[in-house]
């Protein structure tokens, strides 16, 4: 049965940043609209919207993002846009959202998921265990600096801010020995030869919800509802409904040192959760299985478990600022 789109006289407006990476997952977005409808590119209109964090002084300033305002610098006028009505839809990268969307929008359409792995790069070393002692990581990454540092503590990381590309470019200018990126953007870029090694999740566990995107909506536009039903991927859905209600049971946001990684075989879901101090003294983790149905219930059974394992301060910085 052919679809169509439930408004097939108006142009369906998709909000994204304006970031390279942002723009290929909007175009993405738009490929499968197009397939799933039968329409072509004018039907579907990309909106590139500045945020805050787009901002390059406030880039160039290398402070953790907490200190800059946090994911939201990100995501504030895109949402702010999609609520007031000037984009009918939000293309998100999961891992970067938090898990508690503004009154009125709905984050509930995922598209299928790309490699989950984070990506070594760097010019001169082949891997992690190959870098010299003292060498200088560059990472914007809470989970990645805490993931590291529990590593090799000899390792010295420093703030790595901006897209793909200005942190190559920082590389190149031997800002650091070598920096982390994920896989599945270096893919929907066509930039997969940048990566001189995927680091497998046994080595380093991936940020909760990395590789998938996210469709953002109105809560009240059923219309939009209806058409983005097309897109949604089930087992994309599955696998991140354990780790965000993890992630959601521990802190709620995307600025600490979590990392969980859920994984589909048949209908069995596989749940891996870590959880760090942020100078990396200290990891916890844990690994079970439940049915596929179960996967939010595994995923806040989990964090209550490590939760309850956390040593006196060792949750301390879900105080801060």
């Amino acid at each position: 049965m052919r679809l169509t789109l439930p408004n097939p006289d108006s142009t369906l407006k998709i909000g994204t940043r304006g970031s390279p990476l942002a723009l290929a997952q909007a175009f993405e977005t738009r490929r499968r609209l197009m397939k799933a409808f039968d329409r072509d590119e004018e039907s579907f209109e990309i909106v590139v919207i500045t945020t805050s964090g787009d901002n390059a002084q406030l880039i160039a300033k290398d402070k953790p993002l907490k200190e800059l305002g946090g994911k939201g610098l990100f995501t504030k006028e895109i949402e702010e846009a999609l609520v007031a009505g000037r984009i009918d839809i939000a293309v998100h990268s999961m891992k970067d959202m938090p898990v508690a969307q503004p009154e009125g929008l709905l984050l509930d359409t995922y598209l299928p998921r790309e490699d989950t792995r984070d990506a070594f790069v760097s010019p001169n070393h082949t891997s992690l265990a190959d870098l010299p002692e003292g060498a200088v990581v560059g990472t914007s990454s809470l989970r990645r600096r805490s993931q590291l540092l529990n590593y090799r503590n000899d390792l010295k990381v420093v703030e790595f801010r901006g897209n793909v590309q200005t942190r190559l470019k920082k590389l190149s200018d031997n800002v650091a020995d070598c920096t982390f990126l994920a896989m599945a953007g270096l893919n929907r870029l066509n930039m997969a030869h940048v990566a001189t090694t995927a680091i497998e999740p046994e080595d380093m566990l991936p940020a909760v919800a990395q590789g998938a995107i996210g469709i953002e909506r109105r809560a009240s536009d059923m219309n939009t509802a209806a058409l983005l039903e097309a897109l949604h991927d089930t087992p994309t859905s599955q696998r991140l409904a354990a780790e965000r209600a993890f992630l959601a049971a521990l802190d709620g946001s995307c600025e600490t040192p979590i990392a969980a990684l859920a994984e589909l075989d048949g209908t069995t879901l596989r749940l891996r959760g870590e959880v760090l101090r942020p100078d990396g003294s200290e990891s916890l983790k844990d690994d079970t299985s439940a049915a596929v149905e179960d996967g939010a219930e595994l995923g806040k059974a989990m964090a209550a478990k490590l939760l309850a394992q956390g040593g006196v301060g060792f949750f301390d910085w879900r105080n801060q600022g």
